[in-house]
């Protein structure tokens, strides 16, 4: 059995990430990219999958996240600088070409890293979260439209109101946060109340075992290092949303190279029917939808995950 490797410290630019490799030196390099509120431990579900495959598999905590360095700044986690962020790590490690793996935040990083950097591809996979076309308002204005002024996304743009919420509650959190799925066809009746995390949460009972997608311990992995970090730095992402739409004016979203859509049907954040644009963008696309698979996918479905990926990336590239 292959265990889930301590990470490293790498250095990339003038920042330190803290990085899980494992897998032949030698293998093809396969870079796996987290969201939000996770950490590269979140691979470790598909890892022994991945690496008996013979790839090179990485998985960094993101800047911000876990163990890697924390500037307190907002502005050094745009897309530009959460891109170098990932092509300096490849960068340390010797690698010039990778196929890059996001899901959630990890897939916005990705798909914009594609257009902004695609001789660093190999090829493009999303799990959860598709490529989307840039639309012509700010963010904020549609998560505004979704959910009103208690959008989860709107509440984090202020740093003091994230700190109140889950700091010194981490386990209550994640107890409440990975929860089990409801079913598909219930997804159009959660609006606007699933989008009101911060409101939520404040009156979060608790759950069951039953009703949670990731185990206890690995509950509490996420715990420990969300209460080392604190809640802000891992929510600066979401300060630059507006600002990262400002950035991809002007670039061509259209891409190229060959690309893997991976949704899950009862995800009620990243619904399949987002993947409505991308055979535009994509000349070159193949996508699978997990059926009864919410938003945690790794967690929740990770051999059907894993074989799409191997599967895929071993056809497409040896």
């Amino acid at each position: 059995m292959t265990s889930f490797p301590d990470p490293v410290r790498v250095r990339s630019h003038d920042i330190e990430l803290s990085v899980h490799i494992g897998g032949p030196e030698d293998g093809l390099p396969l870079l796996l990219i987290h969201g939000w509120p996770e950490l590269g431990y979140s691979w470790k579900p598909v890892w022994e999958h991945l690496v008996k495959a013979g790839f090179r598999v990485i998985a960094p905590d993101l800047k911000g996240f876990g163990a890697s360095d924390a500037p307190e700044d907002p502005d050094l986690y745009g897309i530009d600088e959460m891109t170098a962020d990932l092509t300096g790590l490849l960068d340390t490690l010797g690698i010039e070409k990778a196929v890059w793996c996001g899901h959630d935040w990890g897939g916005i990083i990705m798909w914009q890293a594609a257009c902004l950097k695609p001789e660093r591809f190999l090829g493009a996979i999303g799990v959860n979260t598709p490529h989307l076309p840039r639309p012509s308002t700010p963010p904020s204005e549609a998560f505004k439209m979704m959910g009103g002024e208690d959008h989860y996304i709107l509440r984090f743009q202020d740093p003091e109101t994230v700190r109140e919420a889950f700091e010194g509650r981490e386990e209550a959190f994640f107890n409440y946060i990975f929860a089990a799925p409801p079913p598909a066809e219930m997804l159009d009746r959660l609006f606007p109340g699933v989008t009101h995390i911060i409101r939520n949460f404040k009156k979060h009972p608790g759950r069951p075992e039953t009703e949670l997608v990731v185990p206890a311990a690995d509950r509490s992995v996420y715990a420990k290092a969300y209460a080392k970090t604190g809640a802000v730095t891992p929510t600066h992402v979401y300060r630059n949303f507006d600002r990262n739409w400002e950035r991809m004016g002007g670039v061509d979203h259209r891409l190229s190279l060959p690309c893997l859509m991976i949704a899950a049907d009862a995800d009620f954040m990243l619904p399949p029917m987002l993947m409505q644009w991308m055979p535009a963008l994509c000349s070159d696309l193949e996508s699978h939808v997990l059926e009864g698979c919410g938003h945690w996918t790794m967690w929740e479905k990770p051999d059907e995950l894993a074989a799409f990926i191997e599967e895929w990336v071993t056809r497409r590239f040896g």
